[in-house]
């Protein structure tokens, strides 16, 4: 029963894409949050920078109104003494009526907290508001005094608009008339400096939102052209995969069906005749019996020595279709073998040579390089009019190469670089299996006749103490060993 749990198994193109795509998601992730970040930290910036600006220009504003006031009434304050009551109820007079735009106004208070002047909200004259504090517990009065006594200065708070009673911020800039015992001071309410800065810090908001949709339109469009060129690139791979696939299995039965035509001409060109002509022999040994002849001897041990005939032939296809002493004794033995009954069979000068490996070939390994051989003599038979072969086999620190090199008439070289024909298609291929490498060299210094060199990589060569092993679990047949 199939588990809840279990996830289906990815083709290679989602295999691709998601290769692709997960880094780039990843990727631009990791970029919209760094352009996010980056982007509120400056426009934070700029805006503590016009926040600041925008209260400096309030206060420079504040400090003008009260340097004009100043200026207005100094010719009364100047002449006058501490304690000269129709100069102050005559500068008080002035102040009450500087009143400017909807919420500005001046106001006086003396050292003891008591309201002198306040023409936006007159309940508060005559009244002493020392202990006044606004809703964050700021004592608005005292502190505005306490800057007074130090010269000026300015002080934020929170005050009750004229306009509507409820509280708002506001910045205050205050002065001191010294001999009257006076706080003389005017303020502005900054809500349009925070709306402003409000609307500016929505702004910037709105604008990384659109940042952020942009990049995931663009992210999305990325994945979309990755994905569709991954689709794309999986189709086509696909389809060149299936075409080879097909040629390979055209190929595949091509082989299949020579290499039976082959055994199938040697049965019936060799094994055939020769126990057609077993049969004939038994039967006139059989007919010379019936008739009491005393020469049915000679034809019997004919068909004694046809049989023997038939009995190598077939031990020869045998050795054509898995020869045992490649089982038995190892690579360089059947190699030797090989090569031998070639030069025996043809009559073309042969040499093996080959260096008794440290570690030993795994099982597929062996079959391919001894496939190898047997192809390329083949060739080398049907094609090549050589008069003398070689064949090396060693190894070395990279794996295990074969050089088969003949004098013959060469491979043409277009031939040569598409591998094309059957035989040397499936030698490249074996040798492609394996991850090896596989290469048709002209004979070197310009002479004629061809090098086949297929190499195995080192994978393939089993280690020292796995070979010990195997050679305590098999026949005590030991010999060469490749």
């Amino acid at each position: 029963m199939r588990s809840v749990l279990s996830f289906p198994r990815l083709s290679y193109g989602q295999k691709l894409s998601l290769v692709a795509g997960i880094p780039l998601i990843l990727a631009v992730a990791a970029i919209a949050v760094l352009v996010g970040i980056q982007s509120r930290a400056l426009a934070e910036r700029e805006i503590q920078a016009l926040e600041t600006q925008l209260i400096e220009a309030k206060k420079r504003e504040l400090r003008n109104y009260v340097t004009q006031a100043r200026n207005g009434f100094y010719f009364i304050y100047g002449s006058a003494a501490p304690d000269d009551q129709e100069a102050k109820d005559q500068v008080a007079q002035i102040l009450s009526a500087m009143i400017y735009g909807d919420e500005g106004f001046f106001f006086v208070y003396d050292y003891d907290g008591t309201n002198l002047v306040n023409p936006r909200q007159t309940e508060m004259i005559n009244n002493n508001h020392l202990e006044l504090t606004d809703s964050t517990g700021t004592a608005v009065v005292a502190e505005l005094i306490q800057i007074a006594r130090q010269g000026d200065g300015y002080l934020t708070h929170l005050w009750p608009k004229p306009s509507n009673g409820q509280e708002a911020e506001m910045i205050t800039y205050v002065t001191s008339f010294p001999s009257w015992r006076w706080a003389v001071g005017t303020g502005v309410f900054i809500d349009d400096v925070l709306t402003s800065v409000a609307a500016a810090r929505a702004d910037v908001e709105a604008r990384v939102q659109r940042t952020f949709y942009y990049i995931s339109a663009i992210t999305l469009t990325a994945l979309l052209l990755v994905f569709g060129s991954g689709m794309a690139l999986n189709i086509r791979e696909r389809r060149l995969a299936d075409a080879k696939l097909k040629k390979l299995t055209e190929r595949v039965f091509d082989a299949q069906e020579e290499e039976r035509g082959r055994v199938a001409r040697e049965l019936h060109d060799g094994i055939s005749q020769i126990l057609v002509g077993v049969r004939y022999a038994l039967d006139t040994t059989r007919r010379r019996l019936d008739k009491g002849q005393d020469n049915a001897r000679a034809p019997l041990e004919q068909g004694i020595d046809n049989l023997g005939s038939a009995i190598s032939e077939v031990r020869r296809i045998s050795r054509d279709l898995r020869p045992g002493v490649l089982d038995d004794l190892g690579l360089g033995p059947a190699l030797k073998t090989l090569v031998e009954e070639f030069g025996q069979r043809t009559g073309i000068q042969t040499e093996f040579q080959t260096v008794v490996f440290r570690n030993r070939l795994d099982s597929e390994a062996k079959i391919a390089l001894y496939r190898i051989a047997q192809e390329a003599l083949t060739n080398i038979e049907r094609h090549a009019a050589a008069t003398r072969v070689t064949v090396d086999l060693r190894g070395h620190k990279r794996g295990a190469t074969l050089l088969i090199s003949d004098n013959g008439s060469g491979v043409d070289p277009a031939r040569r670089r598409r591998a094309s024909g059957i035989g040397l298609r499936n030698m490249q291929e074996r040798i492609e299996q394996l991850d090896g490498a596989f290469r048709i060299l002209s004979a070197p210094g310009g002479q004629p006749g061809t090098m086949i060199e297929a190499t195995v990589p080192l994978t393939h060569l089993l280690p020292p103490e796995e070979t010990a092993q195997s050679k305590l679990q098999t026949k005590p047949k030991e010999s060469v060993r490749a």
